[in-house]
């Protein structure tokens, strides 16, 4: 009967093992601080293993003369995204909404370490992710990591030295510690988010000018070069205050952009939903107007017969939208003309039509027919049956009104009311639900987990669940963010709220009560089975240490009578449902699944998703309740250690589940 490891999975050990695979001359061993044998790679082996010639060494070991980005802690930062934790996610039911049937999830902690502990309960599973780090402005940097360093050891790694002693640079020291640790800080973050897109995820980063340059080769190197799908403009804010100075000074051009960068994971092929925005001027082109064409009768063609339709177009007439206007005493306003465009046309030539008019007489001047996509055109039927002259087709301005978005998003700003969505204070840098709207259309997850690891006042929780209101879909969304403390002279602390994760989780709850009124209007009047439910709760997790005390990790260490006066190896302030959930991450069980308990002969027995995995923690189990729990035939079991008074009772265990449920895993903490 196994031990569950209780810590964050070893992306070394497992990336050692998958190298052994494919290569097992490489795999050596090697000792670690504590003198114990461990499985390591020989690089040098490795090396020559993946060159196809003796000269490709050469190429290989000379450092000067390759590509290469890095900064100082590059290596440190590479090693901190595999380095274990000891850490867990504590369940917090009680500032949780609806815990019981939401698959929503926030949590409260630095993002590096969740990031860890989330990489086998959501390994591959995530569509979306969209984040907002910190810009590195000078004054928003507080994600540091352990990036203490002396001069010395500052200057020690910026370089190599040559044998007479010269510094041999890779980064310039103009360039170096500022962006270094901001660089350091977001490498690890995104080659752990890279393992839990899905196949054909794609990753969303918002960033501005200071540093896009960095964050362009990290994300080439994460995720591929060959990833790289665009780099998005958006436009986000007006020219006032600090950046018209700028201007006035003849500083340097006003910043009115931030960046958006988009890369797929790249395993398998994606398909955006390259949506479509109005354009921003009406064309000129559609000059002509049915007054009679009312907008209901127009969505509703499609349904009517051509009887009905004819008879409604004989009663229609097209003239000049200007005559029209005049007639009308109307001011062809923009706005007007875009409120009216189902009824404004424009006109082309259309050679096909000849055939498919030429067999039937139409006494109207307007006939509706289904053209070769199958939607609905006009064309003029005001001809001469002599005549050879192209058919006029009818072009709808509505139809038409529309262009495909480019990777120029100058119709988004901060500016507005976005200060005001969501109905909270946020300190700054809130990002407007239409930005994170246009990227979830986009990345096709109407039915999948959205990801954000910055998540500051959570929009994106909020544009997840409008979204799913907007289109009937099933989006979940997994929220993390630093519990960072509102300075006390700011309007948030003010107004009651001690950190961002507070103002994160209130704009949750808000936003979805607002969002459930109108989701229970829309399903007003219909059947039950076809009603639409609206998940807007979600389930608060906060990091915090291990559930374990030291002796769980380090047994070997402790003497026999040490062991003796250890009760258990729990820590005292730990309850079942922080065990529960601990066993959840150690064996890869998503957070969101439906928990419930029951007693079982006096004992309390949980149940995650029915049989996915049963565990029961007290510390007395009679043979009747493991008995129960076996015909259960779950996926999974797991027990405190301390539960069998010896070896003897555990190989009973083993022995009860091989004879009811030996599919089981069991397992011991």
């Amino acid at each position: 009967m196994d031990k569950l490891k209780m810590q964050s999975v070893d992306i070394t050990g497992s990336n050692i093992e998958k190298i052994a695979a494919l290569f097992p001359s490489v795999v050596t061993e090697a000792k670690d601080e504590n003198g114990v044998l461990h499985k390591a790679i020989d690089f040098e082996k490795l090396k020559l293993m993946l060159s196809t010639n003796p000269n490709e060494m050469l190429v290989i070991d000379d450092e000067t003369e390759r590509y290469d980005f890095t900064w100082v802690g590059k290596r440190q930062a590479i090693a901190d995204s595999a380095t274990p934790i000891r850490k867990t996610l504590r369940p917090c039911v009680k500032e949780s909404k609806n815990w019981d049937t939401t698959e929503n999830i926030y949590i409260e902690g630095d993002n590096l370490e969740v990031l860890k502990l989330l990489q086998e309960s959501y390994l591959g599973k995530v569509k979306m992710i969209y984040i907002d780090p910190p810009y590195n402005t000078g004054n928003d940097f507080i994600y540091r990591d352990d990036f203490s360093q002396t001069k010395d050891e500052y200057e020690n790694e910026l370089g190599v030295f040559d044998e007479e002693g010269n510094r041999l640079f890779k980064n310039t020291e103009t360039n170096g510690r500022f962006h270094s640790d901001w660089c350091s800080m977001i490498y690890p973050r995104l080659m752990l988010a890279r393992n839990l897109l899905t196949d054909d995820g794609v990753i969303f980063i918002s960033i501005d000018d200071n540093e896009v340059a960095q964050l362009k080769k990290i994300c080439d190197e994460v995720f591929g070069e060959d990833n790289f799908i665009n780099a998005i403009v958006v436009n986000m804010n007006s020219l006032s205050g600090v950046k018209m100075t700028h201007a006035i000074t003849g500083k340097r051009f006003p910043a009115q952009k931030e960046f958006l960068l988009l890369y797929k994971k790249g395993v398998k092929q994606h398909s955006l939903y390259i949506g479509k925005k109005n354009k921003e001027k009406w064309d000129k082109e559609y000059n002509l107007i049915i007054p009679e064409l009312m907008k209901n009768q127009f969505v509703s063609f499609d349904e009517m017969s051509d009887k009905v339709v004819n008879n409604l177009l004989s009663k229609m007439h097209l003239i000049s939208l200007v005559d029209y206007a005049k007639d009308s005493e109307i001011e062809l306003s923009e706005e007007w003309k875009w409120h009216n465009a189902y009824r404004i046309f424009g006109t082309k030539s259309n050679t096909s039509l000849a055939k498919r008019i030429n067999n039937k007489s139409y006494s109207q001047q307007i006939v509706c027919y289904t053209n070769n996509d199958g939607n609905k055109r006009f064309f003029r039927s005001d001809y001469n049956k002599e005549a050879r002259d192209p058919r006029i087709e009818l072009v709808q301005a509505e139809a038409n009104s529309s262009v495909f978005l480019s990777d120029n998003w100058i119709d988004i700003s901060n500016d507005g009311g976005v200060a005001q969505e969501g109905g909270i204070i946020f300190p700054n840098g809130k990002k407007p639900l239409l930005l994170i709207e246009r990227m979830l259309k986009a990345s096709n997850c109407d039915d999948a987990i959205v990801l954000d690891f910055f998540s500051g006042s959570a929009t994106t929780a909020h544009a997840v669940m409008q979204l799913n209101v907007e289109n009937g879909g099933n989006r979940k969304f997994i929220m993390v963010q630093l519990p960072e403390e509102c300075a006390k002279d700011s309007e948030a602390y003010k107004a009651g709220y001690k950190n961002i994760c507070e103002i994160g989780k209130e704009r949750i709850r808000r936003a979805g009560a607002k969002l459930e009124e109108q989701q229970s209007a829309k399903n007003s009047g219909l059947p039950s089975e076809e009603s639409q439910k609206l998940d807007t709760g979600f389930r608060v997790f906060k990091l915090d240490s291990t559930n374990m005390k030291d002796v769980y990790y380090s047994a070997g260490e402790y003497q026999q009578k040490d062991l003796l006066d250890l009760i258990s190896n729990i820590k005292e302030d730990r309850n079942d449902i922080d065990l529960l959930y601990s066993c959840l991450i150690d064996w890869g069980v998503p957070l969101s699944l439906p928990h419930k308990q029951e007693k079982i002969n006096g004992q309390t027995v949980h149940f995650v998703n029915e049989t996915d995995l049963i565990a029961c923690f007290d510390e007395k189990i009679s043979e009747d309740t493991i008995r129960t729990i076996a015909k259960h035939r779950p996926s999974r079991v797991v027990f405190r250690d301390v539960s069998f008074k010896d070896s003897a009772d555990k190989i009973n265990v083993t022995e009860i589940f091989k004879a009811i449920s030996p599919e089981t895993t069991i397992k011991v903490i």
